[in-house]
């Protein structure tokens, strides 16, 4: 019963290859069993730097040399997490042409994005060192199979800016793919729409500690533009949270409005009176967006957390949403703005063009041999493992 299971499971996998990759590589292998096989070495590599983020491809061939009953030699170049410069070899393939040469197109699939998506998480942890990341990538992505990709890279990103001493990503939003930053659960309150049905930010608060009582909270406070106002009016419903340092403020305020209070002169004001250096250098029309615009702002941010200390509230804490990707991360270190905790997507390539992975051939039957102008992908010393046979 064990073999016929594995059978039907080997079987589903070569229809799914089969189906999904390019039709040229298909025939290639057609062409390869009539003609004869021949060992080969891909080199995979990206146009651009990244974080090495190879473990669903390589989890991925594994499951194929074993449904094949053949073996694939692996040459990691880069260990997961590292550094890689464009152009670098991530890793060489070596195996029987006729089984590798059909596998290309997917392959490439579970690299590429990831990498970049992890150079970019990478990123912004280093951007702002003393604050957690919290990943909410699933709501922007096309299906499970890329949101298993974007978690995934988010970790990887978050893990390599840990290594240099920053908080980097401690989280997701949700339990599938919880896994992938050592917790069994997402992390996350509450959306908009229960603001909504509640009719109040502090009924919606109630509502929410009536149903989880042991666990921390954190309040959207944007829903009725009312953000200090109705933040001070929660801090005032649950004083012992706050004091213990167990409730925060999430601002998610869209870009169509200011903050409450603010407009362009207050938002200026704000940042006179917390980081003037931010806004006294030559700043883009983004980067000045970023300090004294619309949406969470650096200036929105110190605005509440003004409100917040003026009140006595000094442990409640920020959590900052809408649009934090690796500029404006660097423009709220600039702004030393006081955020706990962001939560975000951004991570996300906003250029797909940039994740696409290539592979070359570089050796037939151990002989170096590459398209003119890929040269520098011929092999070059490195770790070598073997998956599957």
């Amino acid at each position: 019963m064990a073999i016929e299971a594995g059978t039907a499971k080997a079987a589903a996998l070569e229809a799914d290859i089969a189906g999904r990759t390019d039709s040229y590589f298909n025939r290639t292998r057609r062409i390869l069993a009539r003609f004869g096989d021949n060992r080969v070495t891909y080199a995979v590599f990206l146009r651009r730097p990244v974080i090495c983020a190879p473990r669903l491809m390589l989890d991925w061939l594994a499951e194929v040399a074993a449904a094949r009953d053949t073996a694939i030699d692996i040459d990691l170049m880069f260990q997961e997490g590292e550094w890689v410069g464009a152009g670098e070899p991530i890793v060489y393939l070596t195996g029987s042409m006729q089984l590798l040469s059909d596998l290309e197109t997917l392959l490439l699939q579970k690299v590429g994005a990831a990498s970049v998506a992890a150079h970019n998480a990478y990123q912004m942890a280093l951007a702002l060192p003393q604050v957690a990341f919290l990943a909410m990538d699933a709501r922007h992505c096309a299906g499970a199979e890329m949101q298993t990709m974007m978690a995934y890279a988010a970790s990887v990103g978050g893990k390599a800016a840990q290594g240099e001493g920053a908080k980097g990503f401690v989280g997701n939003a949700n339990d599938g793919t919880a896994h992938w930053f050592g917790a069994r659960r997402g992390l996350g309150t509450m959306p908009h729409s229960l603001i909504g049905y509640a009719g109040s930010t502090v009924r919606a608060a109630e509502m929410f500690r009536e149903t989880f009582p042991d666990e921390p909270m954190t309040v959207l406070v944007d829903y009725f533009g009312r953000e200090v106002t109705d933040a001070l009016a929660v801090c005032a419903r649950f004083p012992d949270l706050a004091a213990a340092g167990q409730l925060a403020f999430r601002l998610d305020t869209h870009g169509g409005r200011f903050l409450e209070g603010l407009d362009p002169a207050e938002s200026y004001a704000v940042m006179e009176r917390h980081a003037p250096g931010a806004i006294r250098r030559y700043r883009s029309e983004t980067e000045l967006r970023y300090l004294v615009g619309t949406g969470v702002s650096a200036a929105a941010i110190w605005r509440t957390r003004e409100a917040l200390d003026d009140a006595g509230y000094t442990k409640v804490r920020i959590v900052a949403s809408s649009g934090f990707g690796v500029d404006k991360c660097r423009v709220m270190h600039d702004a030393h703005a006081p955020i706990d905790v962001v939560g975000t997507g951004s991570f996300i390539p906003d250029s797909w063009s940039e994740t696409y992975a290539t592979a070359d051939i570089v050796e037939y039957n151990g002989v170096p041999m590459v398209k003119v102008g890929r040269e520098f992908l011929l092999r070059k010393n490195g770790a070598r493992r073997k998956v599957g046979g």
